[in-house]
């Protein structure tokens, strides 16, 4: 079932497992289930069906930013609450709040066959602001303390023009390891533009 939530200008489909997703006074809730997880090993053959988790995403239109304050209900390791784009069945990516993996801890991965995983820094607390941007193929990652200072985490392209401009960005929960956790979304925000600036907070 799609949600359409007022902050959005598009709506927002359920993708991968059951993420018992719900919108309520502001706040999005979606659930991962034990050993859930989007992620293809790099020292590995790829796999025929990448790894999964519970993913919410809608196609915004043109340039744009993705932002919400995300809170993870940590429980075990690299249980996170993420914002997902998706370019193609093998090129994607995460930018996440993540237990990393004792501390939480803002984490990035792209896909292009086989994924990546950068760590990025620590963060005092079980939540963070987080900010997904596009213009073109070029995608951008922020993360913020405060939802005001932004710091630049990522720039990337990610598949050809067409396919990027098409792409699929929104929520995701994971817990790789772990029983499965909770992740709430709040103070979620759309803007029809690229940041002016990507390193200088803004």
């Amino acid at each position: 079932m799609n949600l359409e939530l007022p902050e959005l200008p598009f709506p927002l489909r359920p993708y991968g497992p059951d993420g018992n997703w719900s919108h309520e006074d502001g706040v999005l809730t979606g659930w991962a289930g034990p050993r859930q997880d989007r992620f293809v090993p790099p020292t590995g053959e790829a796999q025929d069906t990448a790894s999964d988790a519970p993913r919410l995403l809608g196609a915004p239109q043109g340039d744009f930013q993705l932002i919400a304050r995300v809170k993870v209900g940590f429980q075990a390791a690299f249980d996170a609450g993420v914002l997902y784009v998706h370019v193609a069945d093998r090129d994607w990516a995460k930018l996440c709040l993540e237990r990393s993996p004792d501390e939480p801890t803002i984490c990035t991965v792209v896909t292009r066959g086989h994924s990546d995983d950068a760590n990025s820094f620590v963060v005092d607390g079980d939540s963070a602001w987080l900010r997904i941007s596009r213009t073109g193929k070029a995608f951008a990652f922020h993360a913020s303390l405060d939802g005001k200072t932004w710091t630049f985490v990522r720039i990337f392209a990610l598949g050809t023009e067409p396919e990027a401009e098409s792409a699929l960005v929104g929520f995701m929960a994971q817990s790789p390891v772990g029983e499965g956790c909770v992740v709430t979304y709040d103070h979620i925000e759309f803007r029809p533009n690229w940041p002016k600036g990507l390193r200088d907070g803004s």
